[in-house]
């Protein structure tokens, strides 16, 4: 049955991308296959979600976030469908096959260590045009996977379809265009990625880069980010009990301090509760559906929506459901993530990272000395093949980025530490 959801712009490839062979499958069934059988989305298995990878046994990584998300999502998809009353039937639909897409590769490009290595490659890509992790996965997509060794650079990754790129692209403003902005932009680079996905030259008309155009997000990338914040504010909070770091005694004092008033208190009574009866993941689970069911689509008016049904519906959850989803965030940022453990993983990751990267930068920008060749012959070649400083950069960038937790510390091992001799697994 055909999708009258979807038009043929909403197909389309990014210019200069190889077409596509005929395929007995949708194209968003190609986007959804081509991502889980990259090495990009196997690579989450080793990167740190909250806790550093291997630091525990029994937490999410980003891999197990990525499909709790991409569940969530079609989840939401199929309850819109059979809300009674709404505007969706079955031949006009949200796809479920878009949204697991855009859910599984939603991550794709954060770099190890979590956010703290988000930051650090910020920082050190300063003045190169910056990193930021969801302009990452758009460079994933479009510029990174599937290059071969016999590929220059500059092709088009994995050919991507106009909706599933737009529902990767969670922020859509340049940084040139809020250049002390530490995260929420894409590339400069990326322009015609933004172009394209709009349809337009220039940003139409009433959006305004900043918060204004971050939020100008097709309902597929909007269906992502509640199933982000559903997975993460409730996972974050079952392994931080796990693995010690909420207890009573800290919910209890962070509550008092914080000022979290008769909602809070109810849910901290309700947390204690299922922690108490070893019911944490049932309780959560269920409350997972509640939130999934707390979603509801209404019209959006704006320039795109004549253009593609993609953007003539906004994702409105109840405000129960997203006040609830706010308390668990806040609570996991002011007690988990703040705490002196991870702080510590957060110096030493910063540090493994910024190790490497000067040392990748000392053997290969053209006038370094006595150049050793530290890196795999692939992207040593994808390195030499820029014809600018800044782009050999990015590509040093682009391979950190793309190591996981435990290959960056023992690369970093085998430059710094005089007593670490393996040389299996260099990326």
């Amino acid at each position: 049955m055909n999708n009258a959801f979807y038009r043929d712009f909403d197909f389309e490839l990014l210019p200069g991308s190889s077409k596509r062979p005929e395929d007995y499958r949708t194209p968003f069934q190609v986007d959804r296959d081509r991502i889980i059988y990259s090495s990009a989305f196997r690579k989450l298995q080793s990167k740190t979600q909250v806790f550093l990878s291997g630091e525990f046994d029994f937490y999410r990584t980003r891999l197990t976030h990525s499909i709790e998300v991409a569940q969530i999502g079609r989840s939401i998809c199929h309850f819109l469908l059979r809300t009674p009353g709404g505007p969706l039937r079955d031949d006009f639909h949200v796809d479920p096959d878009l949204v697991e897409a855009v859910c599984l590769a939603h991550d794709l490009g954060h770099p190890p260590f979590g956010h703290a290595g988000e930051r650090k490659l910020h920082e050190l890509m300063h003045g190169n045009g910056g990193f930021e992790g969801n302009a990452q996965t758009l460079r994933l997509l479009t510029r990174i996977l599937y290059v071969s060794e016999e590929k220059a650079a500059g092709t088009y990754g994995m050919t991507p379809t106009r909706a599933f790129m737009d529902g990767v692209m969670k922020y859509k403003t340049l940084l040139s265009e809020t250049p002390d902005a530490d995260n929420h932009y894409i590339y400069d680079e990326q322009l015609e990625c933004r172009r394209f996905v709009l349809d337009a030259h220039d940003l139409p008309e009433g959006l305004v880069p900043g918060e204004s155009l971050n939020a100008f997000k097709s309902i597929e990338c909007q269906i992502m980010d509640w199933a982000d914040d559903t997975a993460y504010s409730l996972n974050d909070i079952i392994d931080g009990v796990r693995a010690g770091f909420l207890t009573f005694e800290k919910m209890e004092k962070w509550a008092s301090r914080a000022g979290v008033g008769p909602d809070g208190e109810d849910a901290i009574r309700e947390l204690e509760d299922a922690i108490r009866k070893d019911r944490l993941e049932a309780v959560f689970s269920r409350k997972i559906g509640q939130f999934i069911r707390a979603c509801r689509l209404e019209p959006w008016d704006n320039p795109l929506a004549t253009r593609t049904q993609r953007y003539a519906w906004k994702l409105h959850i109840d405000a129960t459901a997203e006040r609830e989803v706010a308390f668990y965030k806040r609570m996991a940022y002011d007690i988990i993530f703040t705490s002196p453990q991870l702080y510590q993983m957060e110096h030493k990751g910063r540090a493994i990272l910024e190790d490497l990267f000067e040392a990748f930068l000392d053997n290969y920008l053209p006038g370094k000395q006595h150049p050793i060749r530290v890196l795999p012959p692939v992207v040593a070649k994808l390195i030499e093949a820029e014809p600018s400083d800044s782009g050999k950069i990015r590509r040093v960038c682009d391979h950190v980025a793309g190591m996981t937790d435990g290959l960056a510390r023992r690369t970093w091992k085998r430059l710094f530490d005089p007593d670490f001799a393996s040389i299996v697994d260099l990326g």
